[in-house]
């Protein structure tokens, strides 16, 4: 049977299906609390965060498919941070076509001029705050005129 925490880098972020909730930084912990049953600690990027019902609902349903009784919990401290993600989800999500945030940043790099993940630019700007989710704000690289999503820092 494989561990728990295999089974759940299986698990796709449902707004950004090219990184798993591992790689993101949602699952905290996966302990194994007897033969076939483990305790997974998770917490949302947002704590309005809409797609942690379905979440939720994918690490269930995967694990009794892997033969563990599950039980869930959710911790909302420390709160969740961009730097959890792992360095192969920033450059996932670079590939992806969203400009991943910088370790360390903070709310204080929005505005601010991005990478463009198409080519590279750092001549970007703001459009708005809000992107397609939450989590990110919405950009364009002022060279190559694309629209990008930059992962919000917090």
């Amino acid at each position: 049977m494989k561990n728990p925490l295999e089974i759940l880098e299986l698990v796709p972020d449902p707004e950004i299906p090219v990184i798993n909730i591992v790689e993101l930084g949602i699952v905290r912990e996966a302990k194994v609390t007897s033969e076939n049953s483990c305790e997974i600690t998770i917490t949302p990027t947002y704590s309005a965060c809409p797609a942690m019902f379905t979440i939720e609902e994918d690490i269930m349903k995967i694990m009794k498919e892997n033969g563990w009784d599950a039980k869930i919990v959710t911790k909302m401290f420390p709160i969740w941070t961009t730097d959890w993600l792992t360095d192969e989800a920033r450059e996932k999500l670079r590939v992806y076509g969203i400009s991943p945030p910088e370790k360390g940043a903070d709310e204080h790099h929005i505005g601010k001029p991005k990478k463009c993940p198409r080519c590279g630019s750092m001549h970007s700007k703001q459009i708005s705050r809000f992107g397609s989710t939450l989590c990110k704000a919405s950009y364009q690289c002022l060279d190559c005129l694309e629209p990008f999503d930059y992962f919000k820092c917090h």
